[in-house]
């Protein structure tokens, strides 16, 4: 599907859905009580990097959904993007291939 104006509004509005989507999941998480189970295991004095280590640890399954949802709704949709880690593993683009 080529993309156009309207695809583009159709995937911010997509992408806004994603949104909810992983802010529901960081309350369904924290409602299991995970985050208060590891900082309980934590010394008081540090409480703080022991919640910041169980929303991370509890994000990161969302985060990896979050990321295919993207592609997913990109593809459909046919926009076209730059990823951030195209610049770091993909092999740059000869001029002599454009030809």
């Amino acid at each position: 599907m080529p993309e156009t104006s309207h695809n583009k509004v159709l995937h911010h509005i997509a992408t806004g859905f994603g949104l909810l989507g992983l802010f529901g999941y960081y309350l369904l998480m924290e409602q299991t009580g995970f985050h208060e189970w590891i900082t309980a295991l934590l010394p008081e004095k540090y409480s703080g990097s022991g919640l910041m280590l169980a929303i991370m640890i509890t994000m990161t399954p969302g985060f990896f959904c979050w990321k295919y949802y993207n592609r997913w709704v990109e593809k459909t949709l046919g926009v076209k993007g730059k990823y951030y880690e195209d610049g770091f593993y993909k092999e740059p683009e000869n001029k002599s291939d454009k030809k």
